[in-house]
């Protein structure tokens, strides 16, 4: 008997093979592409074998399309997301930290296309909340029982609004698969925990390299809890497959890049004697005709909408060509993000992130499809008051972000792997700063003023951020709800069509409040 456990993970709403960045855009991923995958692998099984697909998370938020679903369509369509898991036959689905980003009544409407379980063992209020179906499911095909046990990051209330999680607390899924585990091995043949959360250090070492939380505990998971046949993860965005103390694990990237797989071979008594776990490349499958039949009319309007014109940008240009230099010396489209946040939010400092590299600004025309493609994330805002000494800090974290390397300046390791952490570098607006790089780690803050005069370590400051960083999310605990005084709960992408309503045009121009020394 064979069992091959297929998945997808952090495809963030990309169906179709497009970034958006253009109406002709194509790529080679997409949702899609990997439906094509997964139904020739179901269609095609053999007699004795058993093929099962998971949704591992991160499908219901992160593309101009599930914005346009998200904000212009009723909620008795918003099913049309998990209507496309559904056709794709997916066997169970698993809430990624995104899904709860346009709150639970998105979430809720989102979910009722759906003809599979979604499992959450350590959603503790989920069911109540109609969110989770269940803690596990056991699937019995063959003769052969089958148990998936559902597990999301437990970092979640750490990024997201309170009110995203009205009844719910997330439990460490280490603490719960421990709790879970014995059981279901006692339940099935079989048991296959699917995890949206990553590792928290290098997989091929099996060591751990960044600060434990409860984040990312793959490593722990696969270390102390025994019993586990294969390990479905997400998250951090990695293209794993590898097995680890003899545990098959994947983890397929983003955007449907890959399809995980993990072939499992059982023995007469149905104990697994080998194990594989490869990563599917969608690159050049073709996309599922029964999806695009369900879904072109959607895209089509979507492609519509995103060429809708907001308003007009004078000045320096604002699109971003290089997205280091933009971090490394400041950036007219940086700058103006943040003054959309100090005019939301009537304070006069203010911090924000060039999110990743696929970021490019504006144009002198401005268009819905070029605010939603730089600003990816449905972030509020939050005001927070700090001391100097924790503004000081939180710019420490973000010079960590530079490292000097055989005479040139790069981005510093620990926002490289495990995954590409680009929005945990915050550049400010409002103070004036400076980072000389060839001092250590934690002391590279040479300068610190605000209206002209040095930051005082006692002096109270008020500073706009939107609400992940607001929450510390990105190993930012000098900030937190305790010291957040005033929110505006409009998402970004909101605030800045409202800002080109009454700033046309928005006069771009190049920060000068920021330097960097690099030693050269």
């Amino acid at each position: 008997m064979k069992i091959k456990i297929l998945s997808t993970s952090d495809v963030h709403g990309y169906l179709y093979p497009t970034n958006y960045s253009t109406p002709d855009n194509v790529t080679d991923y997409g949702m899609l592409k990997a439906a094509t995958i997964i139904n020739r692998l179901k269609t095609t099984a053999a007699d004795d074998e058993v093929v099962i697909a998971i949704e591992n998370g991160d499908w219901l938020q992160g593309s101009p399309l599930t914005s346009y679903v998200a904000k212009k369509m009723p909620p008795a369509d918003q099913r049309i997301m998990t209507e496309i898991t559904a056709r794709m036959a997916m066997d169970a689905g698993i809430l990624g930290n995104h899904e709860f980003n346009y709150g639970l009544d998105y979430l809720r409407a989102g979910e009722s296309g759906r003809n599979y379980p979604i499992l959450g063992a350590n959603i503790l209020g989920g069911k109540d909340q109609h969110i989770v179906d269940a803690p596990y499911q056991i699937i019995d095909q063959q003769g052969v029982k089958i148990a998936i046990l559902g597990l999301t990051t437990a970092y979640v209330p750490v990024w997201e609004r309170a009110d995203h999680l009205t009844g719910l607390t997330f439990e460490s899924a280490l603490t719960t698969a421990k709790r879970w585990v014995p059981k279901l091995r006692e339940l099935a043949d079989v048991v296959v925990v699917a995890y949206h959360g990553g590792f928290e250090g290098d997989l091929a070492a099996d060591e751990l390299a960044e600060p434990l939380t409860i984040e990312n505990e793959g490593l722990r998971i696969l270390n102390q809890v025994p019993g586990i046949d294969a390990l479905v993860t997400g998250h951090q965005h990695q293209q794993l497959a590898s097995v680890v103390h003899g545990v098959p694990v994947t983890q397929p990237g983003d955007r449907g890049r890959f399809v995980g797989c993990i072939d499992l071979e059982l023995a007469e008594d149905k104990t697994v004697v080998t194990a594989t776990a490869s990563l599917l490349s969608t690159a050049t499958a073709a996309p599922a005709v029964n999806l695009i039949s369900l879904t072109g009319h959607l895209q089509a309007r979507v492609q519509e909408w995103l060429d809708q014109p907001l308003g007009r940008v004078n000045g320096v240009e604002m699109t971003v060509e290089n997205p280091f230099l933009a971090r490394l010396s400041g950036h007219p489209y940086l700058d103006f993000i943040n003054r959309v946040q100090m005019a939301a939010t009537g304070t006069d400092i203010a911090a924000t992130a060039l999110f990743n590299d696929e970021v490019r600004g504006y144009q002198s025309t401005v268009t819905i499809r070029q605010v939603l493609n730089s600003y990816v994330y449905p972030n509020t805002l939050v005001v927070e008051e700090i001391s100097g000494t924790e503004l000081r800090a939180a710019l420490e974290r973000c010079a960590s972000y530079f490292e000097r390397r055989d005479g040139q300046v790069t981005v510093g390791d620990a926002f490289i792997h495990p995954k590409v952490q680009h929005y945990n570098y915050d550049f400010y607006s409002g103070i004036d700063y400076t980072f000389d790089l060839r001092l250590p780690v934690g002391s590279r803050v040479d300068q610190l003023d605000y209206h002209g005069q040095p930051v005082e370590e006692d002096q109270l400051l008020q500073v706009a951020m939107n609400q992940y960083r607001g929450n510390g999310g990105g190993e930012y605990p000098m900030f937190g709800v305790d010291k957040v005084v005033r929110e505006v709960n409009l998402d970004m992408s909101e605030l800045i069509t409202d800002y080109f309503t009454t700033h046309d045009p928005v006069i771009a121009k190049q920060p000068t409040n920021f330097h960097v020394i690099t030693g050269k």
